[in-house]
């Protein structure tokens, strides 16, 4: 057998060569991904660090590492080659990090930095390569702290759940908002009974268990799913297993740190069942197969690339990533301004006064850090109505109007609770908006407790509306065009049970005053 082009001795040459010459250009261009995106990266690994749900984290690129070399036979056989196909990926990857930034939303930015390297792969190694990788670079998106978003929506459904599962035990239950009565005591869900951090963990252990154990596409999506569904049911049952415990030991047991402690040992006992159950379903049966490096390599090109020519294609990657961070200081440079100024407020339209004395008990919606505030109670021909406005600009991460801290009532408030939400019409100076509404509530579950009736909706340059969504995408848009990024969050309250009622005193509020406050905002925009 003669060495000719083409044979496996020559293809075995110049794949080595092409690795020897492609590895460092790679190791450079993430390097510089990481120091060019350093902010990003070290917010996700802050969150890693102080959030027992993203903890995982720390432990996803070093998985991805330890996959692609049980994999490393197999890439070996394969001869790396640049793609400059990829640079407009890259490029547009880099615009979406700079909207994220602008609008503050970091799991924008953060899927956006991950995906800078992941497109690192098949830009200097190309696409051949780079889908060997599939499953490992996919795997990395499992680092950035993305779901809380639905921590809402799972504590109510652990709500309901659990009164669920103790009316059908003979127990009854008197249930408002997140909190429910029952005879023994008072219950109430928090943001550690949504199961978030219990869904997030087994997604990522579970999607790992399933490349490992399973070949066949089906079966993987199958046990993928599983791991989506079990952990919010387990959490439904934990719930009410705690509630349970505590009602039958008189509050002696499920309370306090056991409570957390039952918590894991619950899901560590369902997580255990679940993987030995879809082990036995595995098709992946001996020791070989369970490394890819023993398949028969794909035909790949014969010549290496030349050194030259990585290291011009971790140039061009280079630059394409330097724009984005670039872009992002120049039109935060434009936007600095002076703090914010509120005028006097004391008296509005149609006879509104300031009242003098807050509300009893005092509330205020919880908004972190605003550039400026405002929280007044107004009279008029015995209507009571609170006007709290929240005014922000120069947003950052630790400063935004739109944030998970930020929101009427927390979970942990002693004294007030939100009881009930949902979506309201109001005219605000001659136009239609959706505000949100709520209910809240101070003091016990009866009826001598005060309640108060709340709208909410954000003013974005001028713009309203009640969508974190859209409130995002307008703030990041009016950087983009140079306008700043002012924005407020304005809430207007009132006691329900007042005389005529807190829904009409807010709907006389508004169209009296809707008009004034719109354009005192205009006014403190156009003063930046």
């Amino acid at each position: 057998m003669t060495g000719t082009p083409g044979t496996s001795v020559e293809r075995g040459r110049n794949n080595a060569t092409g690795w020897r010459r492609a590895l460092p250009a790679l190791l450079v261009t993430l390097l510089a991904a990481v120091i060019l995106f350093r902010h990003t990266a070290a917010a996700m690994v802050e969150i890693w660090a102080r959030s027992d749900t993203f903890a995982h984290g720390f432990l996803v690129a070093p998985i991805s590492a330890w996959l692609i070399w049980r994999n490393r036979r197999r890439l070996a056989s394969m001869t790396p080659r640049p793609d400059m196909r990829t640079i407009a990926l890259v490029a547009g990857t880099g615009f979406a990090w700079l909207l994220g930034q602008l609008a503050t939303v970091g799991v924008v930015a953060q899927f956006s930095f991950v995906t800078l390297l992941v497109l690192a792969v098949p830009a200097i190694l190309g696409w051949p390569v780079a889908r060997r990788m599939a499953f490992p670079l996919l795997f990395l998106y499992f680092s950035v702290p993305f779901g809380e978003f639905a921590m809402p929506r799972l504590m109510e459904w652990t709500a309901a759940f659990t009164v669920l599962g103790l009316r059908m035990s003979g127990v009854p239950v008197f249930r408002e908002g997140l909190q429910f009565v029952i005879p023994s005591g008072t219950w109430s869900v928090v943001e550690a009974c949504s199961g978030v951090r219990y869904l997030i963990a087994s997604l990522a252990v579970g999607t790992l268990f399933a490349y490992l154990n399973y070949r066949s596409p089906k079966r993987r999506l199958v046990f993928v799913a599983v791991s989506f569904v079990v952990p919010i049911f387990a959490n439904w049952v934990r719930a009410y297993f705690i509630v349970m415990l505590g009602h039958v030991s008189g509050n002696a047991l499920a309370t306090g740190v056991d409570h957390l402690i039952y918590g894991w040992v619950f899901f560590g006992i369902v997580i255990f069942l679940m993987f030995a159950i879809g082990g036995r379903w595995s098709d992946v049966r001996h020791p070989r197969e369970r490394s890819e490096s023993g398949s028969v390599p794909e035909p790949t090109e014969i010549m290496a690339a030349s050194a030259g020519g990585f290291w011009k294609s971790a140039g061009i990657v280079a630059l394409a990533l330097v724009a984005a961070p670039a872009g992002e200081w120049y039109l935060l440079q434009r936007a600095i301004a002076a703090t914010p100024v509120f005028p006097d407020m004391s008296q509005l339209e149609d006879g509104w006064r300031s009242a003098g004395a807050a509300l009893e008990p005092e509330w205020k919606p919880a908004y972190v850090d605003p550039s400026a505030e405002l929280n007044r109670v107004y009279s008029a021909r015995g209507r009571i109505v609170g006007l709290y406005i929240g005014y922000y600009r120069q947003q950052d991460y630790r400063r935004k109007l739109v944030s998970s801290e930020n929101m009427l009532v927390r979970s942990n408030d002693r004294v007030w609770a939100r009881v009930a939400s949902g979506v309201a019409d109001m005219r605000l100076a001659g136009q239609s908006v959706s505000a949100r509404s709520a209910e809240l509530r101070a003091g016990g579950m009866d009826g001598e407790s005060q309640r108060l009736v709340a709208r909410q909706f954000f003013w974005i340059n001028g713009f309203l509306t009640a969508s974190d969504v859209k409130a995002k995408l307008l703030t990041a848009l009016s950087l983009l065009g140079g306008d700043g990024d002012d924005s407020a969050v304005l809430v207007l309250y009132a006691p329900k049970a007042q005389e005529g009622g807190g829904e009409a005193a807010l709907t006389a509020f508004a169209e009296a005053n809707s008009t004034r406050l719109l354009d005192m905002l205009d006014t403190m925009r156009a003063r930046r």
